[in-house]
Formats: C-alpha cells, sequence, structure tokens
C-alpha cells in the first residue's frame, strides 16, 4: 500500500491498540484510535476512514452496536477482532455489516493480509464514475466458471439470472429492475456463485476466494471462517428474498457447497 489511506482502530486494550496502529501505520494509514465505542463511532465520523478494526467487547457500547451505528453513514471495511469465546458474537457482527474478523491472538501478517486483500476490491457503486450498464440479452453466452482462487472478471462483465442483474464494474445489483444494497462481501459471493454458474462451489473454495492472497500459500481454511460466509450468504438470500427450499439465485447442495439455482426465465448469461 503506497498511497496514504486512513484507519480508525476502536479497542479497549491499551496493548493491542498499539499494534494494530503500529501494522497500519506500517501499511502506509494515518491511523486514529479510540478505547470505546462512542469514541469510535465519533473517529469515523470525522476522518471517513476506508478500514475500522473493532473490538467486540467494549466497555460502553459494544461492536455490534458500533457496527450498526457507523454503517448508518460509512461504508468502510470492517475486520472486527473477537476472542474465541466471543466469536457467536463476532457473527452477529458479520450481520450486522461487518466484513471480515479476525480471532484473538493474530498475528500481524495476518491482519496486514486481510486488510489488503479487502482494499483490492473496487469501491462501492456509488463512487464509481461509470453509468450503470444495461442487463446482458438472455441470448448471450454462459458465464464461465472463473478459474483459480480469487474471483476476478473484466470490468466490463454484466451478469444476469432470474431477474438479477450484477454488473461487475459499478459494483450495482439489481433485482427486477429494483437496485439491491449489499456489502463488499456479498456481492462478492454473489458475483462469484453467479460466475460459477452450476458449478458448485464449498465454503472453504469461497473463504479462499474472499481471501485470496492469504490462503493461496497456506491453503488453510478454518470452520469459524467457513461459518462466516453461511452467515454472508445468509444475509444475501434474505435480501434477494430467496427461500432456501425453492431457491431463485442460490442453491445449497448439502454436504457440499452452493451453486447457482436453475434458470427459471432466462439463461444465466454474461456481457
Amino acid at each position: 500500500m503506497t498511497e496514504s489511506r486512513t484507519a480508525v482502530v476502536i479497542e479497549d486494550d491499551a496493548d493491542i491498540r498499539e499494534l494494530i496502529e503500529l501494522v497500519l501505520v506500517q501499511s502506509g494509514f494515518t491511523v486514529h484510535a479510540a478505547g470505546d465505542g462512542l469514541t469510535g463511532v465519533e473517529l469515523v465520523r470525522e476522518h471517513s476512514p476506508e478500514v475500522i478494526t473493532l473490538d467486540v467487547g467494549l466497555p460502553d457500547i459494544d461492536g455490534l452496536e458500533v457496527t450498526r451505528r457507523v454503517r448508518q453513514f460509512s461504508d468502510a471495511y470492517i475486520v472486527m477482532l473477537t476472542a474465541r469465546s466471543e466469536e457467536a458474537d463476532t457473527l452477529l457482527g458479520l450481520d450486522a455489516g461487518a466484513d471480515d474478523y479476525l480471532i484473538k491472538p493474530f498475528r500481524p501478517r495476518e491482519l496486514r493480509a486481510r486488510v489488503a486483500a479487502m482494499l483490492r476490491r473496487p469501491r462501492a457503486a456509488a463512487e464509481a464514475a461509470a453509468e450503470p450498464t444495461a442487463p446482458a440479452p438472455a441470448a448471450a453466452a454462459p458465464a464461465a466458471a472463473p478459474s483459480g482462487r480469487g474471483f476476478t472478471a473484466d470490468e466490463g462483465t454484466v451478469y444476469t439470472h432470474n431477474g438479477l442483474t450484477l454488473a461487475v464494474e459499478t459494483r450495482e445489483v439489481s433485482l427486477g429492475g429494483v437496485e439491491l444494497q449489499l456489502t463488499r462481501t456479498e456481492f462478492d459471493l454473489l458475483a462469484s456463485l453467479l460466475a460459477s454458474g452450476r458449478r458448485v462451489r464449498s465454503k472453504a473454495d469461497l473463504v479462499a476466494e474472499l481471501h485470496a492472497d492469504e490462503y493461496s500459500v497456506t491453503g488453510r481454511v478454518d470452520e469459524a471462517e467457513e461459518r462466516a460466509v453461511e452467515v454472508h450468504l445468509g444475509n444475501l438470500r434474505r435480501k434477494l428474498d430467496d427461500n432456501p427450499r425453492t431457491p431463485q439465485w442460490i442453491e445449497t447442495v448439502r454436504g457440499v457447497g452452493y451453486r447457482l439455482a436453475p434458470a427459471r426465465w432466462n439463461v444465466p448469461s454474461i456481457q
């Protein structure tokens, strides 16, 4: 990371807070730190950071409430930090709008890798300069499955399936002409499934794809991270109003993973 960016660290443990500050400063960030949730929310409002690290257990309002408040005015990447005993709370944090989480104790290089991976994702659609791309015609060629880890697609790519349209360049998703508000992780998961078509993707595949650099060497995906993907997909299904018993977009293959549901009135296509 060569360009200067801004981060806010919200952590009540002074030693951990200083460690996170050091990691982010070394990664090129200007860092503002708070030891409680209310101060942290105000720092986010004041400095408009690209990245927020957030402790789940704080002395005033907890990390879940901080996430809810921050999401009212900021689309910054949020990485939640939690003790293993608080893991269930962290999954609720993902439901509230966090992008990722790490379990304490964590390695500094792991935090650095997670932040770097998130920052390589394009900004939200509202910040894109390009105009929305028209839906691809039904007769267009089927979407090709991605090869290797790390979801990639040409910027001009537009996927359509069962009335759903996803534009990669503008990061816009619409259903029946109505725009949906997705988190970055939800968008990336949906784009990956649309690109894969009917090919089944395991939870481990999807975790590794979201954090491509981190897992390209180790190949290790733990159960908590797979559970986080389940939470993100559950949130995505809710926003799509997609019934898992009769899915139109995301189909669960029991014991294996997920894939795109069959086409109902148009063929999955790519422009």
